[in-house]
């Protein structure tokens, strides 16, 4: 009798269990739309194992801005367009993962159009100069970073439940991705003259000048420095197939 009431009361537990959905592993991928600092995105996971996905995903985000250094205007493009992926590990089973991955840039992040109205002074590389007015400086500019970026993150949700009957869930994700140190390019034409008018010359081929455009290019990415890691926050919404 008492190894019958023991077996019942072991089928009673199981039962109950599988009811609530502990212990079982339902469906084996899903997608999720999500917003973060890397802009609007899309992502895919698939089931690895009981602990463990592979996530994938695609971000874009656009942003214009217009802005002065040292007397030269930018029309500045920010376009991320950024690719990423992840092996999310769930060391308690639960809704907690750890996710090491990459982060890829596809084109370049940051454009910019530069340009110096004609008779305005402006510097490069702490030279000053004046904008000929027959034939005004104008030019381009990009920053880049390194192509590829491992990432560390964090979060909670899983695009894939593993709760029998669960299809939609809410991922939150913070880390950081270690991008390296930005890099500028300044391209500029025209001709720049004397602060007094005088000495009228092309910035293509004056070497003097072009030294400092070199300068300048410095002085913009040692101020970009800080830039090297770049912070991952995101909240989504998933839906398990």
């Amino acid at each position: 009798m008492k190894k019958v009431v023991r077996h019942f009361g072991i089928t009673v537990c199981t039962v109950l269990l599988a009811a609530a959905g502990y212990g079982q592993d339902s469906g084996s991928f899903g997608i999720g739309v999500k917003g973060s600092l890397l802009g609007g995105g899309i992502e895919a996971a698939a089931r690895v194992s009981h602990r463990t996905n592979l996530r994938a995903g695609f971000n874009m985000l656009s942003y214009s801005r217009t802005f002065d250094k040292d007397g030269v205007a930018y029309d500045g493009q920010l376009g991320f367009k950024t690719l990423e992926a992840h092996y999310d590990i769930f060391p308690f089973a639960g809704a907690f993962h750890v996710s090491p991955g990459v982060l890829v840039y596809a084109g370049t992040p940051i454009t910019a159009n530069a340009s110096v109205p004609g008779n305005q002074i402006f510097s490069l590389g702490g030279t000053s100069y004046l904008s000929d007015p027959s034939v005004p400086v104008t030019g381009n500019g990009n920053i880049k970073f390194n192509q590829a970026a491992p990432m560390a993150t964090i979060g909670w949700g899983n695009l894939v439940p593993r709760k029998s009957g669960k299809h939609f869930s809410v991922p939150v994700e913070l880390g950081v991705a270690f991008q390296g140190s930005p890099k500028a390019a300044l391209n500029l034409a025209g001709n720049v003259c004397n602060t007094d008018g005088t000495n009228c010359r092309s910035v293509a081929s004056d070497s003097t000048v072009q030294a400092n455009i070199l300068s300048e290019q410095t002085k913009i990415n040692n101020s970009m420095r800080f830039f090297k890691a770049y912070p991952i926050i995101s909240v989504g919404f998933g839906y398990k197939f």
